[in-house]
């Protein structure tokens, strides 16, 4: 079984963001990148499935060269290779198409991944893989066993979670849960050290239009001050709740 991750390079959640080009432009100037959270979930399902079924893993990035090292990290903590398609994630469509490209000529069993990025949290590139190969599509997936040729899978709905069965190929948009957070593979010295001659193949993009385009970033508005109750003046915070936070 040959299964490909899709792995998303973001900026780490502790990064102090800034925009350029009068707030066109992500600055990515002084920004800490990691393995989308995600998408480590998938990548540690999928060694998993490995390690238990002697599938394949190769991991896969639409990025330029600074994405390497995200892909030499995943790499260590198990996959077997590296693919990069050499061009920019700008858009969800033109993500999309690549990845079904490589899914394609690479003939892959299952596809792996996140059910969205934390830098966009667009939520969108898995669902339009499954629909550009045609393949059923399990999204925000907490749970993936194998049963023989069968695989039962448990994602969580409204008020609630179902449960799944699918025959390969097939696509999943995990999220944590899939494995458990003390589960998450962290590289070790000798992980790292194969990764280094582990192959990273560098892919030409396929032709594809960008169907959406940038025009403005913004960040959230500043917090205002935080105001101290007495908490013997229960009137005092009552009025404020009223008349300032309006929330009674």
């Amino acid at each position: 079984m040959k299964v490909l991750v899709c792995i998303s390079h973001v900026p780490d959640t502790t990064s102090k963001i800034n925009f350029t080009a009068d707030n066109s432009a992500f600055d990515k100037n002084g920004v800490q990148y990691v393995i989308n959270p995600y998408d480590e979930f998938g990548l540690t399902r999928a060694v998993w499935l490995k390690e238990k079924q002697g599938a394949s893993v190769t991991v896969l990035n639409v990025g330029g060269k600074d994405t390497e090292p995200t892909l030499r990290k995943a790499l260590a903590i198990g996959a077997d290779n590296a693919i990069r398609v050499d061009a920019e994630p700008s858009d969800a469509f033109f993500v999309a198409k690549q990845i079904a490209a490589v899914a394609q000529e690479g003939e892959f069993d299952l596809i792996i991944a996140g059910r969205e990025s934390i830098d966009y949290n667009g939520g969108q590139v898995p669902g339009m893989v499954a629909a550009l190969l045609q393949w059923p599509f399990v999204n925000a997936c907490v749970g993936m066993e194998a049963d023989g040729d069968n695989y039962n899978m448990i994602r969580e709905i409204d008020g609630g979670k179902e449960k799944l069965s699918a025959s390969l190929p097939f696509i999943i948009g995990g999220q944590k849960g899939l494995v458990e957070e003390k589960d998450l593979r962290i590289p070790n010295m000798r992980g790292i050290m194969q990764a280094r001659s582990k192959p990273l193949e560098v892919k030409a993009p396929v032709e594809a239009a960008n169907r959406t385009e940038p025009r403005l970033y913004s960040k959230p508005a500043p917090k205002s001050a935080v105001k101290m109750v007495d908490a013997e003046n229960i009137s005092d915070l009552v009025r404020m709740l009223h008349e300032d936070a309006k929330v009674l």
